[in-house]
């Protein structure tokens, strides 16, 4: 049994998803992985059925009917490992954007150096970027200080969705508060734990364009991005975050 379960989404990822998979077993540190798959009509569920039968207990599948949004694919594993027990939580791509190298690091952050919350960070001192053009560069550096200023949050790097979470704030987030469904679920989360008192620690990355499959990303999620951020936070002065005992009955 491992403490420790990474949660990779896919949609239509049959070009990577073998091959992340193999890349987290591989590693010194035993991780088990769950995929949570929104109907990928390319069969990306199949081929991790079939690796189920190698990494029996290690590798797990949830399966949604229909692209549902990246946010409620990652509260549903979310979900899931809490009930299984793991007492930390991770969240990556499947497209090899995130090194499966630094999973190691993330945990070490966690479980070593007193990090509630640990954040793959591209933007932090070491952190940086590779294979992206200067619009999408400009933009993501742009977002990130756009969502540092409203929300006062010391995160350089607020959009990343390289993560590891303990347990215990998980626990503590209502996840029935969190409303963004796109990238800007990654903001939403660093938020409420930030505004619930946990230490979110950065630890620097590389990040690397995806080589295969097609990237996710779209006007609609930059539009829930700007325009969500300052409902967000504005919301933020009257409501908490905190699971309260109605919401965990609901």
């Amino acid at each position: 049994m491992s403490d420790s379960i990474v949660i990779i989404p896919t949609y239509n990822e049959k070009e990577n998803v073998e091959k992340i998979i193999k890349a987290v077993f591989s590693l010194k540190k035993r991780f088990h992985i769950l995929i949570v798959d929104d109907g990928s009509p390319d069969g990306t569920a199949d081929i991790v059925r079939r690796m189920q039968k190698a990494f029996p207990g290690q590798l797990h599948i949830e399966e949604r009917t229909g692209k549902q949004g990246l946010g409620t694919a990652y509260l549903h594993g979310f979900s899931w490992g809490l009930q299984q027990g793991y007492e930390y939580l991770f969240e990556m791509d499947a497209d090899f954007s995130h090194s499966p190298f630094d999973l190691e690091r993330l945990y070490d952050a966690c479980a070593s150096q007193g990090a509630d919350v640990a954040v793959g960070s591209r933007y932090t001192k070491g952190g940086k970027v590779e294979n992206w053009p200067f619009d999408r560069l400009f933009l993501s550096r742009g977002a990130s200080f756009y969502v540092r200023m409203i929300t006062w949050m010391p995160v350089k790097d607020p959009t990343a969705g390289f993560k590891c979470y303990r347990r215990k704030v998980l626990e503590q987030i209502d996840f029935q508060k969190i409303t963004f469904v796109g990238y800007a679920f990654q903001i939403q989360m660093k938020f409420a734990a930030y505004t619930l008192g946990f230490e979110i620690k950065e630890v620097p990355i590389t990040f690397r364009d995806r080589e295969e499959g097609v990237s996710k990303m779209n006007l609609s999620i930059v539009h829930e991005a700007i325009l969500g951020v300052l409902v967000m936070r504005w919301k933020s002065f009257f409501n908490s975050y905190k699971k309260t005992a109605k919401s965990k009955v609901a």
